[in-house]
């Protein structure tokens, strides 16, 4: 493995536990700011709405109960994110942006591409455009949120891993400096 691959792979690593970390308190976020919509507006957040429809589409829906359901939510949503936090990952050091700016950014980004291209483009949910500009605040507030925790995350575990000299990929290990 390259050095260059290497460190992608690493980032990748990374930035797969920042995206599942961050989403954390992007679903606490949505949680809170989901109650204080006008009740016309409090229908079931993106998430569940996702995976509900992945759910009847490969015929398992009819057996979920509420606790199969919220389950099944969290995991899709804090997968989603992972994978999303990996990209971030892989990429995130060829970005010559400051670390907050580039994390919100990619959020952001990830909105964009989630809910304006390629959830209504396989007809999985209906565009933003389709539904009320509180509910799509709330939405890419959250990215926000999201992208502020993944690149904090993964900025972080980066330089504790490049501070420790460690390389988890190779096949000498780095002493600890504490030892």
């Amino acid at each position: 493995m390259t050095k260059t691959s290497e460190r992608a792979a690493l980032g990748a690593v990374i930035g797969l536990i920042g995206g599942v970390v961050a989403t954390g308190p992007m679903t606490v976020a949505m949680i809170l700011w989901h109650r204080r919509l006008p009740a016309s507006e409090r229908y079931a957040l993106p998430p569940r709405e996702i995976t509900m429809k992945l759910a009847r589409g490969v015929g398992v829906s009819h057996k979920m109960n509420s606790e199969a359901r919220a389950a099944a939510t969290l995991l899709a949503h804090f997968g989603y994110g992972g994978a999303a936090g990996a990209l971030y990952g892989a990429v995130a050091d060829k970005i010559p942006v400051p670390t907050l700016c580039k994390g919100i950014g990619f959020g952001l980004l990830l909105w964009s591409a989630s809910y304006l291209g390629l959830l209504p483009g396989t007809g999985v949910l209906k565009t933003a455009a389709d539904h009320p500009a509180r509910r799509n605040a709330l939405m890419i507030a959250a990215h926000a949120v999201w992208g502020a925790a993944l690149a904090g995350v993964s900025d972080l575990l980066q330089k504790e891993t490049r501070d420790a000299g460690l390389s988890p990929f190779s096949t000498t290990a780095a002493p600890h400096k504490d030892l």
